[in-house]
């Protein structure tokens, strides 16, 4: 049995670093182009070529995502970009389009290529062909079972691997393949430029009766009918396992560093502690702890065990418990520390420290100082550096959280 990879999302360099350093066997991270993502911070050339070494030196791997469905004017320049992915060193590309792909087999023939969810392989025969066209990995459409799952694994060549979203935000439509952003906002989301408005409110209102909005009664702040709730299948390791997937997924490239480290932390030690001893496998509470401190919608097993009686439609509110306040950046010595500001904070304030080898722990931070070496009583500016004492050791990266305020 094969420990399967953890595979996190990279929405820019200082998260893939998070990634890494949480534990991620691999990242997925948009370039420049082409990919399902055009708000994210995406990757130039320089920080893709820096984020590889990255991944590269600690034996991880960094697939590129090129999973849009193209237009016409989107292929303009593709050679030239492959080339250039192939030359940096990327170890495969996400894929969606039959003629992207074509390309890739014959501009870079060597290079690893994956077919994206949003091309909605549902079975193993659809499997088997992308294999004949050169595709070395499947990833499988969200709305397959486990079972199904089992069957496609069983019915398609041993060498072709399937990977499976786990964790992370859910589409309301098909395997992602929504028209309702570019009728309402003229943003396509099969270009990367989804506005997502499946989350906003929406009432009934009949053509002879304008201004009479008629809930659909779901709840007091609106009908949210096409809202999911967010996958999250941290209690179902061992079925994961003997699905026969090779690659773990986890979704959130518009996400914070928090969410990365705190989901990957989390999926890392699940299935670690798996492997250690499968028969004696005990799932662990502490691992959903973590996984309800980041913001996020009500958990579900998506379509895992089939629909049942597991509500797929939630509201459009989140759960938010945590906020991400600080990351340290340099131990200064004598117990003081360079730290790097992302949400406003307070000497004295309770908070606590996450980093990947150990469980969260709490600590007090106190005599804030400025850059200039002020001292200071609150850091509450965007992005600003500051130093402060520690009585508990800190490393540089942990990450800063506390509870957040009503």
């Amino acid at each position: 049995m094969n420990k399967p990879e953890l595979l996190a999302p990279a929405g820019n360099l200082d998260k893939l670093k998070t990634a890494i350093d949480y534990g991620a066997d691999a990242v997925y991270m948009g370039g420049a182009r082409l990919n399902l993502r055009a708000f994210s911070d995406n990757f130039t050339n320089e920080e893709m070529i820096e984020g590889l070494k990255y991944a590269h030196d600690r034996g991880r791997k960094v697939y590129v995502t090129i999973n849009v469905f193209p237009h016409e004017s989107d292929m303009k320049g593709l050679d030239e970009y492959l080339l250039t992915l192939q030359e940096i060193g990327v170890d495969a590309i996400i894929v969606s389009d039959p003629g992207v792909i074509m390309t890739a087999s014959e501009v870079v023939p060597q290079m690893e290529i994956h077919l994206s969810t949003q091309a909605n392989n549902v079975n193993s025969r659809s499997a088997t062909f992308w294999h004949k066209m050169g595709v070395a990995r499947v990833i499988l459409a969200r709305e397959l079972s486990l079972k199904e799952i089992k069957e496609i694994r069983k019915n398609i060549p041993e060498e072709l691997e399937l990977e499976a979203f786990v964790h992370g935000s859910m589409c309301m439509a098909y395997s992602g393949r929504c028209l309702l952003s570019n009728y309402m906002t003229g943003r396509d989301a099969n270009r990367g430029a989804c506005a997502q408005p499946c989350r906003y409110k929406y009432y009934l209102v009949e053509e002879k009766r304008p201004g009479e909005y008629m809930e659909i009664n779901e709840d007091e702040r609106g009908t949210y009918i096409m809202n999911s709730k967010d996958l999250c299948m941290i209690e179902h390791i061992p079925d994961l396992i003997a699905s026969g997937l090779q690659s773990l997924k986890i979704e959130g490239r518009m996400k914070s560093e928090f969410y990365v480290a705190a989901i990957i932390k989390a999926y890392r030690q699940a299935i670690d502690t798996y492997f250690e001893d499968p028969e004696n496998f005990v799932y662990d509470e502490k691992w959903m702890d973590i996984l309800n401190m980041v913001s996020h919608r009500e958990y579900y097993t998506g379509f895992y065990y089939g629909r049942g009686n597991s509500e797929i439609h939630g509201t459009s509110s989140y759960v938010r418990t945590h906020e991400l306040i600080a990351i340290v950046k340099e131990d200064l010595g004598e117990g003081r520390y360079l730290i790097g500001q992302k949400n406003r904070i307070y000497p004295g304030e309770k908070i606590k420290i996450m980093r990947p080898s150990d469980d969260i722990i709490e600590a007090v931070m106190t005599e804030f100082r400025d850059e200039e070496g002020n001292e200071i009583e609150v850091a509450n500016k965007a992005a600003m550096d500051f130093t402060a004492y520690s009585p508990v050791k800190l490393y540089p990266n942990d990450i800063l959280i506390k509870e957040k305020e009503d």
